[in-house]
């Protein structure tokens, strides 16, 4: 959550212009007549469908539409959306209050069920995909910032600095303090949000403000009675996948080419992510931080559990660390090795003996030249024994085979 960067990339676009004639329904706009991207390309074959008011009664999105979010789309209380596999989303362009994010609101289900033959793509209105691709035609995996992103809100567990009667709440990022409906966290961590499945989200993390951007997916106090399996982020300019409190399970989880953090878990979340592969992070693979304020007491640790984590990217830059802790991060990390690791990056404990963490069976796939001890912090003898020089185990990466952009472009050949 810290450590915010403007990426480079994320001013390469223009501005998105269209000429449009708009025909209003209860909560959409539709428009089959767009033809251009705002890049001269034309966009062709499928139809699509502006999305511009909120999802306030059972609403199916499926694959012969293309959506366009033209606003901050909220999915209210007592409503759900369902996503049909291989259905394509696409966000427009707007930076601050202006960003486009489609947002679960407590109480809210989204039901998005992709397949490894057809899963669902959340991308940027620049993006020339069309149901049935996997990869973009005309953008690259590392162009980010393009439109804003997701946030699944839940009534499970949080620990933050702000108390509301017997439980503690906060305000989603990337969406202004005035809108409560951006508000997290409750007392059922049973909670149900929905399904996310075999989805991929690309090219997201507008700008908020300076040195503020928007999260792929944000889990905000979302409950275990939530699925999410087989997600894949590709260039984002903030937080591949943040989870705020709450107690919901994840895996087969793949960040590729992410403009901060890939993995970045606070607020006291204490459930589990099994089987992930991060990959290029320019800031740290894993940022695990643990409950804040004083209100509510977590005592449960999160698990991060049998992940690969590439630390170098394409563009020859690399991530800022390999893992990224404090002193209360309540953690187990479990089964995770390390590749292309670069002079400098290490398990950073920020200089503090973490009596929290758990860890077990962590290797680093030492350099040439190199030695273990150059990537692992002293400060916490506690954790050093349990991290090896090597390259077994780790993630399973043939679940990402097909479905994602990463394995088809050949971003995963050696994993």
């Amino acid at each position: 959550m810290k450590n915010f960067k403007l990426s480079r990339k994320l001013m390469m676009g223009a501005a998105f212009a269209c000429a449009l004639s708009v025909s209003l329904t209860s909560c959409e706009e539709d428009d089959d007549s767009i033809t251009d991207n705002g890049g001269g390309t034309p966009i062709t074959s499928t139809p699509q469908r502006l999305i511009g008011l909120d999802i306030s009664a059972n609403t199916t999105w499926s694959k012969d539409t293309i959506y366009i979010l033209t606003s901050r789309i909220k999915v209210r209380p007592g409503a759900t959306l369902t996503i049909n596999s291989g259905t394509i989303i696409k966000g427009s362009e707007g930076q601050g209050a202006n960003a486009k994010v489609l947002m679960v609101m407590r109480g809210a289900k989204i039901m998005a069920e992709g397949t490894a033959t057809d899963p669902i793509i959340f991308t940027s209105i620049k993006d020339n995909i069309q149901p049935g691709d996997v990869a973009s035609p005309n953008l690259q995996s590392d162009f980010v910032g393009q439109w804003g992103g997701l946030a699944i809100l839940g009534n499970a567990t949080i620990a933050s600095k702000t108390r509301t009667g017997s439980f503690d709440e906060a305000q989603i990022e990337g969406v202004p303090t005035t809108d409560t409906d951006g508000l997290y966290g409750g007392t059922n961590d049973a909670d149900n949000s929905g399904i996310l499945r075999y989805v991929s989200v690309r090219h997201g993390g507008t700008q908020l403000a300076s040195g503020s951007e928007i999260n792929g997916i944000s889990f905000g106090g979302v409950g275990s009675g939530t699925v999410v399996e087989n997600i894949e982020i590709v260039a984002n300019a903030d937080d591949g996948l943040e989870f705020y409190g709450g107690t919901v399970n994840a895996k087969n989880i793949l960040i590729w080419n992410n403009g901060d953090d890939a993995l970045d878990t606070d607020n006291g979340y204490s459930g589990t992510i099994d089987n992930f592969l991060l990959v290029g992070a320019q800031g740290s693979p894993m940022e695990l931080d643990g409950p804040e304020g004083s209100t509510t007491a977590i005592t449960a640790n999160h698990t991060l559990k049998n992940g690969t984590v590439v630390t170098s990217r394409g563009d020859g830059t690399s991530s800022e660390d390999l893992l990224n802790y404090d002193a209360n991060t309540n953690v187990s990390v479990e089964n995770v090795n390390w590749k292309g690791i670069q002079t400098g990056q290490i398990i950073n404990d920020n200089n503090v003996v973490n009596s929290v963490l758990v860890v077990s069976s962590l290797r680093v796939d030492v350099p040439a030249g190199a030695v273990l001890t150059d990537f692992i912090s002293t400060t916490d003898p506690s954790i050093n024994s349990e991290i090896t020089a090597g390259t077994t185990n780790g993630a399973n990466t043939s679940v990402f085979a097909g479905w994602t952009w990463a394995e088809t472009s050949g971003a995963l050949t050696g994993l």
